[in-house]
C-alpha cells in the first residue's frame, strides 16, 4: 500500500474481502489472452465522432443508489449500441455484485474490448477469467511494477489507476502506459473533476489517460476531454441505480456524443 491516508471504512471492507479471494485464486491455471486493441478502439471511435467512453456493467456498489438486476450481457450490448468504444465489468462479487462468469460471457457478445474491473492485490489474482484489459489500483498493490509486468505476460492491457501526483508517479516508473485518474477520493469517497484536471498535465503525452469517476453529464464529458482524457470510464451515470427501468442504450449515446451535440447547439445558435 502507498500511501498512509486513512481509507473508507467501504473500501477496508473491500480490501479484505479481495484478501480473502486472494488465497483461492493460487493454484489456478495461468491464463493467457489474445487482446482486443484498446488504442485501436479509441481511434476507431473518435475516426466515428464519438467520444471514447468505456461503459461499466456494475449492478451495484458502496456509493450506488440501489442493485440492477438486468441481465448484463443485454446491458453491455446496449452500451455498444449506444457507442461505447469498450466495456468494463466488475468482477468483484461482494460489494459490487460482479462475477468473472458474467465479464466471460460480455466478452462472447461484443467486439469491443472488455476491462476486468476487480481489486486484484497479487498475480495470482489475474488467472481467474479473460479479458482485454486488467485493471491495476497503484495504492493497493506493492509490487506494482511486477504486476505490470505480469499482466502484460498474460496478454492483458493494464490499466493502472491513480488517484494523485504521487501515484501517477508510482505508475509512470512501473512502466504504465494506460493511467486511469480516479476523481473519487478513496478516503471520503467524494468526487472532485478537479482531480483529473490536476494530475493531467504532469502525464507524458504517449500515456492513455482515463478519467474516471464523477462524469454525468455532457458538460462533464466535454471537461475532462478539455482536460486531456483520451477515454472515460462510467459506471453509475449509464447504469442509472435505483431509477427503475432506463435506456441503458440512450444513457450512453448521451455520453459518447456529447461533442457532437455541443457543437450542433453552438452552431444553431
Amino acid at each position: 500500500m502507498n500511501s498512509d491516508t486513512a481509507l473508507a471504512p467501504a473500501v477496508e471492507s473491500i480490501l479484505e474481502a479481495a484478501r480473502e479471494r486472494a488465497d483461492d485464486a493460487r493454484d489456478r491455471d495461468r491464463i493467457s489472452v489474445d487482446a482486443r486493441s484498446f488504442s485501436d478502439a479509441i481511434a476507431q471511435a473518435e475516426a466515428d465522432g464519438r467520444v471514447p467512453v468505456i461503459a461499466e456493467v456494475k449492478p451495484t456498489s458502496p456509493t450506488a443508489d440501489g442493485t440492477r438486476t438486468d441481465d448484463p450481457v443485454e446491458l453491455a450490448e446496449a452500451m455498444v449500441d449506444g457507442g461505447a468504444a469498450a466495456i468494463s465489468v466488475l468482477t468483484e462479487p461482494t460489494h459490487f455484485g460482479g462475477s468473472p462468469e458474467a465479464l466471460t460471457h460480455i466478452r462472447d457478445a461484443v467486439d469491443v474490448p472488455v476491462l476486468r474491473k476487480d481489486f486484484v492485490l497479487s498475480e495470482a489474482g489475474m488467472d481467474v477469467v479473460a479479458a482485454d484489459l486488467f485493471l491495476l489500483i497503484a495504492r493497493f498493490v506493492d509490487d506494482l511494477e511486477g504486476l505490470v509486468a505480469a499482466a502484460r505476460e498474460r496478454g492483458f492491457q493494464a490499466l493502472v489507476e491513480v488517484h494523485d501526483a504521487d501515484e501517477l508517479e508510482t505508475a509512470l516508473a512501473a512502466g504504465a502506459e494506460i493511467v486511469g485518474v480516479n476523481n473519487r477520493d478513496l478516503g471520503r469517497l467524494e468526487v472532485d473533476l478537479g482531480t483529473f484536471e490536476s494530475v493531467a498535465p504532469r502525464a507524458p503525452d504517449e500515456v492513455t489517460l482515463i478519467a474516471e469517476s464523477g462524469v454525468s453529464t455532457p458538460a462533464d464529458v466535454r471537461r475532462m476531454r478539455a482536460a486531456g482524457a483520451d477515454a472515460l470510464l462510467v459506471g453509475s451515470a449509464i447504469m442509472d441505480h435505483g431509477a427503475g427501468e432506463t435506456d441503458i442504450r440512450e444513457n450512453t449515446r448521451r455520453l459518447t456524443r456529447a461533442e457532437d451535440d455541443a457543437s450542433e447547439t453552438a452552431t444553431q445558435t
